[in-house]
């Protein structure tokens, strides 16, 4: 894999576009998700021509607002899903130490303890179980069995515990992800392996020669013109959004329900603690988990019936998460602790509960008319099963023998040749001018394409310099995003490129201005584009902020849909 056959910058969208009016592939995906993205690596991977359309940018629904979580599950051992449970403790495995090293990191969790012995048995118990379904995978992914600890240990470990939350802890391991990046590379390298693959294109209809459909009518959202991307399978993978896409077609037999998931960012220094917590709650689980110079505490899980594009978190959300936590920390959090709120919906196949924390997270392919397959369900970590699942049963639907998946030996973007080059981080460092750590945060996030970040401060030093009110990042992170990354607005850089606007309290808005700028000079805009996107994201922010301070979902939803979507008509 080149570094250059990676690139999605806006030449490479402009000849994908046209590749997209010109072929008939074999395959076109509709969603720019994790499984959309997964399945046209997939596909591009065995050989087949691929486009892939994402109406939005990359990751920009439930794929950007997730836990960040690499796991198996452990509370589905209750649930006795031990199937589901192995198979997303093999891919954990793969993306730690074989697909992704520089995207995916251990994490470790204390469970605390607030009954003596039979709770301890139990959840060891469990977490035996959860180890030896890691082992027995194959591969745990180099990560420890977990262990008992004492009062006294727990506290030396997280000393921002109350005393009295606790006699004792277990602790055990799990992964974490940056989801957005990880999705992003999934389309790099999709792209590296042939697929054509480009964002801001809404499908708004199906192509079809009687039942079959064989193509589908997309309309791109940055220059408004409509045209057909034509087909020999299509392939829906568009999460929370199935059910629309399918009534295209006027049938389905997959549905979803949406279950909205809210998330807090508080600073580091607020929670004292060298390893993440996970609590029970009175219908799931409720993680503390270590993100950077922040901790991500999250989440709710509850059913979620309006627009589907903007998920809301209302303030009763907000109050709920903290009310939890603040059960067993001794410096209880505040509303004014809270840096950055985000909600993403989780895509359930529809069960017979009413309540979306019992449905199920296995997910389900079905071709409801002739070339058309729509794949659904799942949860982050088994999205490339779901992607292998989909893409069979698409291949079943062509004319020519096609290989089997081989995306569990295909490392991502960034991925080959990692662990040398973190090896060499000091000698990068001293060669680029930036300290170390600056080198260890662009290879955590690009890998070993950290190099073509150095290439551009190479050719510019002043993209060496951090971005004004978003000092965690550099300003060249901001140019690569749209050369190299496919990023098309403020809103693609500072939510999903970089996590400015969960990661500041001002919600990236002091960073706007200075973000436009080194844009404008990639995607070539004028001072009319500048200040529209600037007022664009400002008014985006303020939107959200009104928004979690609404009692209940319905007024949140409201406040949130008084900023309109960038992209034009992507609302919705």
């Amino acid at each position: 894999m080149t570094a250059s056959t990676t690139t999605l910058g806006p030449a490479a969208r402009a000849a994908f576009v046209q590749r997209m009016r010109d072929e008939v592939f074999d395959i076109v995906v509709v969603g720019g998700g994790v499984t959309g993205c997964g399945a046209a690596l997939d596909a591009a991977a065995r050989g087949l021509s691929v486009a892939l359309l994402e109406k939005r940018d990359f990751a920009a629904g439930t794929s950007s607002r997730s836990s960040k979580l690499i796991h198996g599950g452990v509370r589905y051992l209750e649930q006795l899903n031990f199937s589901l449970v192995r198979e997303a403790l093999r891919e954990r495995a793969l993306l730690l130490t074989r697909l992704a090293p520089h995207l995916v990191q251990p994490v470790s969790f204390l469970y605390p303890l607030t009954h003596r012995a039979w709770e301890r048995l139990y959840v060891g118990a469990g977490l035996s179980l959860y180890d030896n379904l890691a082992r027995g995978s194959g591969d745990a992914g180099g990560l420890p069995r977990h262990q008992h600890l004492s009062r006294r240990k727990a506290l030396a470990l997280a000393p921002a515990l109350r005393r009295d939350a606790l006699v004792g802890a277990v602790r055990y391991w799990d992964a974490q992800v940056d989801d957005a990046r990880y999705t992003l590379a999934l389309a790099r390298t999709a792209a590296a392996h042939g697929a054509a693959v480009a964002t801001s294109l809404r499908a708004v209809r199906f192509r079809r020669e009687g039942e079959r459909v064989v193509g589908v009518q997309v309309r791109d959202l940055e220059s408004g013109q409509e045209f057909d991307v034509r087909a020999r399978q299509v392939v829906n993978a568009t999460g929370v959004w199935t059910d629309d896409v399918q009534q295209l077609v006027g049938r389905g037999r997959i549905r979803v329900r949406a279950s909205k998931g809210v998330h807090l960012v508080v600073p580091r220094d607020r929670i004292h603690a060298d390893s993440g917590v996970i609590l029970r709650t009175a219908t799931s689980v409720l993680f503390v988990i270590p993100w950077g110079r922040h901790w991500i505490i999250g989440t709710t899980d509850t059913e979620w019936k309006l627009g589907k594009a903007h998920p809301a978190a209302s303030r009763a959300d907000i109050d709920y998460l903290l009310a939890h936590v603040n059960r067993v920390l001794a410096e209880p959090l505040t509303h004014a602790d809270v840096e950055g709120v985000y909600a993403g919906l989780r895509p359930l196949l529809r069960g017979e509960s009413a309540e979306t924390s019992t449905l199920s997270r296995e997910h389900a392919v079905w071709q409801a008319v002739p070339g058309l397959v729509t794949v659904a369900g799942g949860k982050y970590t088994t999205y490339r099963v779901m992607a292998a699942d989909a893409i069979d049963m698409a291949s079943y639907g062509l004319a020519t023998r096609v290989p089997r998946s081989c995306t569990d030996v295909t490392p991502l973007a960034g991925a080959q040749g990692f662990q040398a080059v973190w090896n060499r981080r000091g000698t990068l460092a001293s060669t680029s001018g930036l300290h170390v750590a600056r080198i260890e945060h662009l290879l955590r996030r690009y890998g070993t394409l950290t190099v073509e970040l150095l290439q551009l401060i190479e050719l510019d030093p002043q993209l060496r310099a951090p971005v004004p009110g978003a000092e965690d990042y550099l300003a060249a992170e901001v140019v690569y995003a749209a050369s190299h990354e496919g990023a098309l607005h403020i809103d693609d850089v500072l939510t999903r490129r970089t996590h400015v606007s969960i990661e500041t309290f001002d919600r990236g808005v002091a960073a706007a201005e200075p973000v436009a700028q080194l844009l404008a000079g990639v995607l070539g805009w004028g001072d009319e584009q500048i200040k529209r996107e600037v007022e664009h994201y400002r008014l985006r922010v303020a939107a959200e902020v009104e928004s979690q301070q609404q009692a209940d979902d319905l007024t949140a939803d409201a406040a949130r849909l008084g900023a309109s979507d960038v992209r034009m008509g992507a609302h919705g």
